[in-house]
């Protein structure tokens, strides 16, 4: 099976290769704009018709700076942001999103016409993330740019009243065993999300990255998941993907070990290390505890036993 994966120039220099691999696999993917269009179809629900235009228009370097895995585009007169994100949801993301979406509308409006009297008519953004990590997340959960705002309780605002700024970014888990109705409706979103988690499978059984991602490309193949992308782009999905799992391992490795070295014996759950890794990424002990239902005291005392850490490091 493995002739059936293109194959890289062999005289190519690794810093030569890596540079190509800026770009993650979902992007890759994805940004095909009929792939797209059938991804984005599943996530709200109804038929996009052929003859509605994709415009992709992804800013480089805005998000993230060691890997591009956002894909923004406009459709029917929406301008959306989607990310794929595989490490654990960081609440800042509508913040960040805030200073894309300014971003994009400089882009895309022309400077002289947003100071003329005419109203200028700007495409409905909308947000979104597949979260496709490893740790626990729920189907489906909104993250609002007001939950950062200071003093927010003392509005005391009722159902009717309105933010003066509102961003709302809607988190879905695509992994497998969540949210099927959507990965049934996307034949690429579902083989993906199986390619990720038959790399993971493997890893759990003590194979190398290379040897795991070597592993899933053949099988997706033989079994039909992706088939068409990955003969096409086998070679650098399989460079991105080493790449990338090199680059978070030890991070990922250096963490677990961390928390293992100071834990009390039995103590671990998959709950607590799934708050460790949010509370590392920044996540306040409330939004800990919403996603994790762990209590209060247990989160604070990850929280201060990172902070111990920190102050080690």
């Amino acid at each position: 099976m493995k002739n059936l994966i293109s194959g890289e120039n062999p005289h190519d220099s690794p810093s030569k290769v890596n540079r190509k691999y800026k770009d993650s696999v979902f992007s890759l993917l994805f940004s095909n704009p009929e792939i797209l269009r059938e991804l984005y179809s599943a996530i709200e629900g109804v038929p996009i018709s052929p003859n509605v235009p994709i415009d992709i228009n992804t800013l480089s370097n805005v998000l993230f700076m060691t890997q591009i895995n956002d894909i923004s585009f406009i459709i029917d007169k929406r301008l959306v942001v989607l990310i794929e994100h595989q490490s654990t949801i960081n609440e800042n993301i509508p913040l960040r999103l805030l200073e894309y979406y300014t971003k994009i509308l400089n882009k895309i409006v022309e400077l002289e016409k947003r100071y003329q009297k005419k109203l200028i008519k700007i495409p409905r953004p909308e947000f979104i993330v597949l979260y496709n990590g490893s740790n626990p997340y729920p189907d489906n959960i909104d993250l609002k740019l007001s939950d950062a705002f200071m003093d927010i309780e003392g509005l005391e605002l009722t159902d009717n009243d309105i933010l003066p700024l509102e961003l709302i970014v809607r988190v879905y888990n695509i992994n497998h065993g969540h949210n099927p109705e959507i990965l049934k409706k996307s034949e690429n979103l579902d083989g993906y999300s199986f390619f990720v988690d038959k790399i993971r499978e493997q890893q759990k059984e003590g194979f190398s990255v290379d040897e795991s991602v070597t592993f899933a490309l053949e099988y997706c193949i033989e079994n039909n998941k992706l088939r068409d992308f990955l003969i096409k782009n086998g070679s650098e999905v399989r460079d991105m993907l080493i790449t990338e799992y090199d680059r978070d391992m030890d991070i990922a490795v250096n963490r677990r070990e961390a928390w293992e070295d100071g834990r009390e014996e039995g103590r671990e759950d998959g709950l607590e290390f799934t708050a460790y890794n949010a509370l590392v990424e920044g996540a306040s002990i409330d939004f800990v505890q919403k996603i994790t239902g762990l209590d209060f005291n247990t989160i604070k005392e990850i929280k201060q036993r990172l902070n111990q850490e920190e102050e080690a490091f």
